[in-house]
């Protein structure tokens, strides 16, 4: 199994482009102070740098993934024409996105919502990438070279993981975690933006249903 969380709900548990795109949302986030055993949880579940590489327990869990990945990639083509580059992107979601206990087409959807899936994508308060990663995280969680949120994995890697937090922080209420994830705790328009995108990006019989 591939899917490794280092702890991090236990942790987590009863802690109560540079193109000149569309607007990016989640610049509203808050940097806040993190408990002790939160940040180590964050960092180590982020400094674990395993590549992409989806391991499956037998032939139809591979099949279910395929199967997704042909059905999402369609969808993307527009987006990202190039098959290799749009194959690297959802095989790195889906492994991001389930080794954080994600549903893929969740994260697909606030990727959609923050980005339009511009890799380069910069907010007028300097969030970044796919997934608009604040750079402050960067302190946070690892080294400070915020540089690296354009990379694809460690965008995404951070993306999820701050999301996971946030969905851990809120036991388990999507729609106050992607306000924290947004800035905008409590009011409506950007949970239901990312849930009706995430719409779009379901896919039944997929393999991103949950951690398997």
């Amino acid at each position: 199994m591939f899917l490794r969380r280092h702890g991090l709900l236990a942790l987590l548990a009863g802690w109560g482009s540079l193109s000149l795109p569309a607007p990016a949302h989640a610049g509203n986030q808050i940097e806040e102070p993190l408990a002790d055993s939160v940040r180590s949880a964050l960092s180590a579940a982020v400094s674990d740098d395993a590549p992409p590489v989806p391991e499956f327990a037998d032939t139809e869990s591979r099949l279910r993934y395929l199967r997704w990945l042909g059905n999402a990639s369609g969808r993307l083509r527009k987006q990202k024409p190039d098959w290799n580059v749009r194959r690297e992107f959802l095989q790195t979601l889906w492994y991001e996105s389930r080794r954080a206990g994600l549903d893929p087409a969740l994260v697909l959807g606030l990727v959609q919502v923050e980005s339009n899936f511009r890799k380069f994508a910069v907010s007028s308060t300097g969030a970044r990438g796919y997934m608009q990663v604040m750079p402050f995280w960067t302190r946070v969680l690892a080294d400070g070279d915020s540089g690296k949120l354009f990379h694809l994995q460690t965008n995404l890697r951070f993306g999820c993981v701050i999301l996971r937090h946030y969905l851990d922080r809120e036991k388990g209420d999507l729609f106050l975690a992607l306000g924290r994830y947004n800035g905008s705790r409590g009011q409506s328009p950007y949970p239901q933006a990312v849930l009706a995108a995430k719409r779009r990006w379901e896919f039944r019989g997929d393999a991103g249903a949950g951690p398997a």
